[in-house]
């Protein structure tokens, strides 16, 4: 696999955990773990978006 198919798969990754936290924070009852599973998956989805965008202008995120 190549560095940008690899990368492209680690931005996929991202996204899934970040839709997967989002989902969690969803069910919380607890206010407080509610706003920390959000603001997780924000930044995992930013994080997500950024090596996209990055693998987009080929560069290598992990360089």
């Amino acid at each position: 696999m190549s560095v940008a198919g690899e990368s492209g798969g680690r931005a996929q990754q991202l996204r899934t955990k970040a839709q997967e936290l989002k989902e969690a924070s969803e069910r919380a009852t607890d206010p407080e773990q509610r706003r920390r599973l959000q603001d997780k998956a924000r930044r995992l989805q930013e994080q997500s978006e950024q090596e996209s965008s990055m693998r987009d202008r080929g560069m290598d995120p992990m360089v």
